[in-house]
């Protein structure tokens, strides 16, 4: 036990300088009471009372509640606090101890008077702290040093709450990040002019321009993680206008669960910079859909459908099956839900949706009360080069887990459609569009509640602008963009999961819905934005180089074919398409449509039987150069407009 203790004792030196410091803290408080007198032979031998018996009563009880292994270069408010209750706990041990022992053993000549025991008291819980602080102030360079030294970087603090505490303490702690935080900017007028860890708040978000000149500032830091996307878009500007480069914190919830380090600072991600507020969807209105229910999600694997099985998991569901055509994907997803939400049910499915006699099986045996259909191609170049696999697996696809919903009694269905699906241009959209007439079809005569989600562009989304902006600019560039006007709505994963969650409640049947997702979003602001606040430079340290527009790809998105297909519905940030059901009596059916594809048909082939089923489709080259002018001027329409058309339908 002795052995254990002495290893436990980091601080060999605290200990005896303590036990050095007691006695003398002894002499003075008696020095204090009595004067040069209390020298004495009756002095001394209540001096030496308190010296043998209060002394080691006190360095036993400091090592019991472990003064001695702590870092103290490192102290923070905890060991702040363990220095106190130390202080206290041995100081009330000492009055005590030397209050009774001495007049026990030395009988009424041993009583020590009270104001020494508490002089000694005071006096040592000074000279116990006082070396500890020092340790602490000698384990960081003191801002006023360090500001002189070379290759420091000054840095501008936005945000002057817990997570800009957190980050001048973490500076304060590691000085080889040669950071230096020169002043606070906070929007709280309480805050102006106060100190936060001995650094002013020197002014409002506004102010960043003005105090970085003064103060010679090199880097802003954003340490406001739960702030909107306005608010920290304002900052990047306020920096962009400074000429300095941006970053920011995690959120404080990484932060508290230890996932994560201020030190860890990172580069602003487009995520961040929304020109519009995240969406919230209050999800206690959607547990009708998943409480106590069996749920199944196709494409579970995929960004959309992961993310649809982690939300529907917290709404209580009987059963979640996730089913999937990549055994990775949904391994990755098991792992991550036998972790998050160990008390739910979660079955596995590795099927293709094309194999009707596998989901036969499939629903027979599970008999899903809700099903989300998140399982599609959605790349459009690739599907430019793989028709008849784009018409199998999203419109094959779709009929066959449509229909076996029908079938089997399933009670909702949602089907995750795209923007992409409105006048399309490309065999993506066009499929898309054409997995809409299909789940309009069957709805028809069932008493299962069909309905369709329309998208934007998901951030982060596998495969998605962001994350090949991004790893192009860690590779150096150039970033490449297919033309300088290309816009397009940007949503997040979580939004598009809140919005299948609410479409599916509020759903009457055979409905289309979409996401108000405010006005679109030019790529080449985006490309920029991420290169700015990734600390480079466009045209030095990065180019973007336009490529072109490759097949299939139109410069602007539609949320409906116009705006009085639109109307409101009971949440505010969810839209209806009326009139939007696609009629397949064309001159080639559906079915032909999916046996020439099955058949492998040449492309051109396809294309016209998707044109004969969809006629605004533009996908054929004829049809292309037919339809050019009016392309060019809805495009220049649109560029002045922007999203006219969904601010109508607000």
């Amino acid at each position: 036990m002795a052995l254990d203790t002495a290893r436990r004792l980091r601080n060999r030196h605290l200990l005896a300088a303590d036990l050095l410091a007691l006695p003398a803290c002894a002499v003075a408080a008696f020095a204090l009471h009595y004067g040069a007198g209390f020298f004495g032979a009756a002095g001394a031998r209540l001096m030496l009372a308190l010296l043998l018996v209060a002394v080691p009563v006190q360095a036993f009880a400091l090592v019991r509640l472990g003064l001695y292994t702590r870092l103290w270069r490192y102290a923070g408010q905890s060991d702040l606090e363990l220095l106190c209750v130390a202080g206290t706990v041995s100081g009330a041990v000492a009055v005590l101890a030397g209050a009774t022992v001495p007049r026990l053993v030395l009988g009424p000549a041993g009583v020590i008077p009270g104001s020494v025991l508490v002089l000694y008291a005071l006096l040592a819980a000074v000279t116990m702290a006082v070396p500890r602080l020092l340790v602490r102030r000698a384990g960081r360079r003191t801002w006023g040093r360090r500001r002189a030294d070379a290759g420091i970087r000054r840095v501008l603090i936005a945000g002057a709450g817990s997570a800009g505490a957190a980050v001048v303490r973490e500076l304060a702690q590691h000085p080889e990040a040669d950071l230096v935080p020169a002043a606070f900017v906070d929007d709280d007028p309480i805050k102006r002019g106060r100190h936060l860890h001995g650094i002013p708040v020197a002014g409002g978000l506004d102010d960043i321009p003005a105090l970085a000149r003064r103060l010679l500032v090199d880097e802003v830091i954003v340490a406001m993680p739960s702030s909107s996307g306005a608010v920290t878009r304002r900052v990047m500007e306020a920096a962009v206008r400074a000429g300095l480069p941006a970053r920011t914190v995690p959120g404080l919830y990484e932060l508290v669960s230890g996932r994560k380090s201020v030190s860890a600072l990172r580069n602003v991600e487009i995520a961040d910079l929304l020109r519009r507020d995240s969406i919230t969807t209050d999800l206690g209105q959607v547990r009708t859909l998943a409480h106590g229910k069996t749920v199944l999600v196709t494409g579970a694997g995929g960004s959309i459908g992961s993310e649809l099985c982690r939300q529907v998991a917290t709404l209580g569901p009987k059963r979640l099956v996730v089913l999937g055509r990549g055994e990775n994907s949904v391994f990755e997803l098991l792992q991550d839900l036998a972790v998050s939400h160990p008390g739910v049910q979660v079955e596995p499915v590795i099927a293709d949706i094309r194999d009707r006699v596998r989901l036969e099986r499939v629903f027979a045996s599970v008999r899903p009360d809700t099903v989300f259909h998140a399982a599609a191609h959605k790349h459009v170049p690739l599907m430019e080069q793989n028709v008849a696999e784009a018409i199998l697996n999203n419109v094959l696809g779709t009929q066959v887990v449509a229909e076996l919903s029908s079938r089997h009694g399933c009670e909702r269905f949602v089907l995750i459609s795209s923007d992409k699906a409105v006048r399309p241009s490309s065999v993506m959209g066009a499929t898309k569009r054409l997995a809409e007439g299909v789940l309009q079809r069957v709805a028809v005569g069932s008493r299962c509640r069909f309905m369709a989600v329309r998208f934007g562009n998901v951030l982060g989304s596998r495969g998605s602008v962001i994350p090949t902006f991004l790893r192009q600019i860690q590779q150096g560039g150039p970033v490449t963009i297919t033309h300088p006007e290309m816009r397009r709505y940007f949503m997040t994963i979580p939004e598009a999961v809140q919005l299948v969650l609410q479409a599916g409640a509020m759903g009457d049947g055979g409905e289309v819905f979409v996401l108000d997702m405010g006005d679109p979003v030019r790529v080449l602001d985006l490309a920029r934005d991420l290169i700015r606040l990734s600390g480079l430079t466009e045209g030095q340290d990065v180019d973007i180089r336009f490529s072109g527009m490759r097949p299939g790809e139109k410069l602007y998105e539609e949320l409906f074919f116009n705006h009085e297909n639109a109307s409101p519905t009971d949440h505010p940030k969810v839209l209806r398409a009326r009139n939007a059901a696609l009629d397949l009596r064309g001159p080639m059916s559906i079915e032909a449509l999916i046996a020439l594809a099955a058949r492998n048909a040449p492309s051109d082939e396809l294309r016209r039987g998707i044109k004969g089923l969809v006629p605004e489709y533009t996908g054929l080259t004829g049809v292309a150069k037919e339809d050019r002018p009016r392309h060019e001027a809805l495009t220049a329409a649109r560029a002045q407009v922007g999203a006219a058309d969904l601010a109508h339908a607000r």
